[in-house]
């Protein structure tokens, strides 16, 4: 794991993939070892208070507050739209040059699947993000787009729900209807962009995934 940047208040790190933004609960049936766990070992802080998610199987940029006081003021900017997200995914075919993607999502809590659905209902919930398409190419597992994706909503898995609706399912993404071979999730949180809770200063964290070398 690696650590960008650490306070009193805060610390940026970039999460592995296959790691729980959150630590494990006495009721997970298979319990996964913790972020705010793997900080305590590695940052020696006594507590690590999350403020957003990135799905288990992502990898990528994240940041955890060190005290309440700092959890609470980095919510409030999640919820003021202070707080920028971007990622980078591999998804199968060519994409548009640009897009945007507008949907209805519906999040099945017994099957921790999201699916894009046509009318409003109870428990849906409306999902927007914009995206680039920054190189289109061969990968080992066929064609590929490399995009560049700014969230404008947080919903659970959207970016991989929504590129799958479209007929682009990200590369080792199984579960939203890829059919290859990957190891791994290509998707990963690699800009982050927020104000620091005491200080109020802008502070922006960048960084690249290892699959970028799929691309030729």
């Amino acid at each position: 794991m690696r650590i960008f940047y650490s306070d009193a208040s805060v610390v940026v790190c970039a999460k592995p993939a296959g790691v729980q933004s959150e630590n494990a609960t006495l009721e997970q049936k298979n319990p996964r070892t913790g972020m705010p766990e793997l900080l305590t070992q590695e940052d020696g802080g006594a507590a690590y208070y999350p403020v957003h998610r990135l799905d288990t199987a992502a990898a990528g940029l994240m940041v955890y507050a060190k005290t309440r006081e700092a959890a609470a003021a980095l919510s409030r900017a999640v919820t003021n739209g202070q707080f920028e997200k971007k990622y980078l995914a591999l998804v199968h075919g060519k994409t548009e040059e640009t897009g945007e993607c507008f949907d209805l999502l519906f999040k099945d809590a017994s099957r921790n699947k999201s699916y894009v659905v046509s009318t409003g209902r109870r428990g849906v919930k409306e999902a927007y993000l914009t995206y680039e398409r920054l190189k289109y190419g061969e990968t080992p597992y066929g064609d590929a787009s490399l995009v560049f994706v700014t969230l404008k909503t947080g919903r659970t898995h959207q970016i991989r729900v929504q590129f799958s609706s479209r007929g682009w399912p990200l590369l080792g993404d199984g579960k939203y209807g890829a059919k290859d071979r990957c190891p791994f999730l290509a998707l990963f949180s690699a800009y982050l962009s927020f104000p620091h809770p005491v200080t109020g200063n802008r502070m922006t964290f960048e960084a690249d995934p290892d699959f970028l070398d799929l691309l030729e």
